[in-house]
């Protein structure tokens, strides 16, 4: 330590780790580079020495389309991993976590949970909307451009223009994707600097963010707690599906939820995240499905709008913990009330249920996840058209070998049969901007992005590989899809599929070393978060201001 250049006084004082994934791999976490300072800042302000290390991310942007996407989830657990390796390799006595990229969020939290010494989340920001004829644009305009000019309803000159302004600055992605709905998660969890969550990157308030968030963490160290596992509790994680589904947020959520239960050992599947789905008012035009960015709910006051407009119907529970010490309703109080465009009233929702419909059926009898906001219907009844990978269903969708009246059954990307569960925003988007977004559904046991819109189901489990009822489908089965009465079926008689199931066969994976091999191995299904540990672990090791064991 001395070798560091720590003297003896900065040794006595509690060690904080700050932990950031600034890097040259994603635009998203590029912010952290300053921001991470100024969390140091703070805990050496308020006592403490803070250490900086780093872990990975893996930019789904960049990972689109190709065997890269296969590393996306898997990075979720690798941060995780990475996390309790240095916190609890070296002792430090508390946390502050920067996330950015989609994966980086969940991980960062889960890293957290996992070690239960006291914890500060912080997002590092969204990126500003590009402007583009007028109007505001994000990556997702850019996607669906690609098949605008595959079709010819635009130009290859276009496309480059909304490519160039897309993203003017550093940070995640500017929409109700996944960075920011798990932002605004972290916001109902009460694990972040309170209301901090929809200032944009590149705005100097993040500089006082940072500086609390030490500040907090070290307020934590010295009161011992209160504690990840305090603050995440089933009423929190029900806020956190209240959220999501107020803002129309993103599916992935319903991995990531789940997994950051099962670090509390709480059991939380698809199934609870549906409950809260269904019983909560969809009141945020976020794009995907609507008109407005991060910057915009910034400006209008913040996830606490949501948070309060939710608290005051009784679709969120007030009473929870946060890093304050303070409950979620304290934390809030002062919020404004929704704006009307942006965010809406609850007693003028979009919807009167949320914008994410868990699925059953004899399909998926462990859950599917559909986007229903932003759909024109919530209803599809079409014939298989079946895919064994992303790959050969890009390929077909870029010759336009589809029809509609179609359900693309794209299977074998489960989280063991990818492995690792790839995201198919390029195929989505590519759909999409053929025109083809709702005359065509697609089905898979992969994931989907934040952005993507359309007749989309994704997380289908038990997934294919794993002997679930999609590894039965054939060319021509007929399938409906009903968001209404969040149901799925595969109208074939039970008799035919147990016929079938003699003749299935596991398919064979590509990966049979490394990193995605040992994932394979130690991954469970998508309805339990697609998580690889038993959960719930115990450290014998922080112990709270009174000397008892945490």
């Amino acid at each position: 330590m001395r070798a560091m250049g720590l003297d003896a006084d900065a040794i006595a004082r509690p060690m904080v780790g700050v932990v950031s994934q600034k890097a040259e791999t994603t635009p998203c976490n590029m912010t952290h580079y300053a921001q991470v300072e100024f969390a140091k800042e703070g805990v050496h302000m308020a006592g403490g020495t803070p250490r900086e290390f780093t872990t990975i991310s893996v930019s789904d942007g960049i990972g689109m389309n190709h065997e890269g996407m296969k590393f996306s989830l898997v990075s979720r657990e690798i941060i995780a991993d990475s996390i309790e390796a240095v916190i609890h390799g070296h002792a430090y006595d508390g946390l502050v976590g920067y996330g950015g990229c989609d994966k980086t969020l969940p991980g960062v939290i889960m890293g957290m949970v996992r070690c239960n010494v006291p914890s500060v989340f912080v997002y590092g920001g969204s990126a500003l909307p590009g402007r583009h004829a007028g109007r505001d644009v994000s990556v997702l305009d850019t996607y669906e451009a690609v098949g605008a000019v595959q079709t010819g309803a635009m130009t290859q000159d276009e496309l480059t223009q909304i490519e160039e302004a897309c993203k003017p600055t550093i940070g995640a992605c500017a929409g109700q994707f996944t960075a920011n709905t798990m932002a605004m998660v972290s916001e109902a969890l009460g694990l972040t600097v309170p209301n901090s969550a929809m200032i944009p990157g590149v705005y100097s308030e993040r500089k006082s963010v940072g500086q609390r968030a030490g500040q907090l963490v070290m307020q934590m160290i010295e009161k011992g707690g209160p504690l990840p596992r305090d603050i995440v509790t089933r009423k929190a994680l029900e806020n956190a599906c209240a959220i999501v589904a107020a803002t129309g947020g993103s599916t992935n959520t319903a991995l990531h939820i789940p997994a950051i239960a099962h670090e509390a050992g709480i059991r939380f599947t698809a199934d609870d995240v549906a409950e809260v789905l269904q019983r909560t008012p969809f009141i945020g035009n976020l794009r995907p499905g609507g008109k407005y960015h991060a910057k915009d709910v910034y400006e209008i006051g913040g996830a606490h709008v949501v948070i309060k407009e939710l608290i005051a119907h009784g679709c969120m529970h007030g009473d929870t913990l946060t890093v304050t010490g303070r409950t979620l309703a304290e934390e809030v109080a002062d919020a404004p009330a929704p704006d009307g465009e942006v965010i809406r009233p609850v007693s003028n929702a979009i919807m009167k249920s949320g914008g994410v419909v868990v699925l059953k059926g004899n399909l998926c009898p462990d859950g599917a996840l559909l986007k229903v906001a932003g759909l024109k219907s919530r209803r599809f009844s079409g014939t298989a058209r079946v895919f064994e990978s992303e790959d050969d269903a890009v390929i077909a969708v870029h010759a336009r070998e589809y029809e509609a009246g179609q359900v693309l059954i794209v299977r074998n990307e489960g989280p063991v049969g990818g492995p690792g569960m790839r995201e198919m925003l390029g195929l989505t988007a590519l759909i999409y901007g053929q025109g083809m977004g709702e005359k065509v559904a697609l089905l898979t046991d992969g994931r989907f992005s934040g952005a993507t819109r359309g007749m989309c189901i994704g997380h289908a489990a038990p997934e294919a590989a794993a002997g679930g009822p999609m590894g039965l489908v054939r060319d021509g089965d007929k399938i409906t899809i009903d968001g209404d009465a969040a149901t799925i079926t595969l109208h074939v008689g039970d008799d035919e599929l147990k016929a079938r199931r003699t003749d299935w066969k596991a398919p064979e994976s590509r990966h049979r070393a490394g990193l995605l091999h040992k994932y394979a191995a130690t991954v469970g299904q998508a309805h339990e978060g697609a998580v690889t540990h038993p959960g719930g672990a115990e450290w014998p090791g922080y112990r709270r201001a009174n000397g008892e064991e945490a």
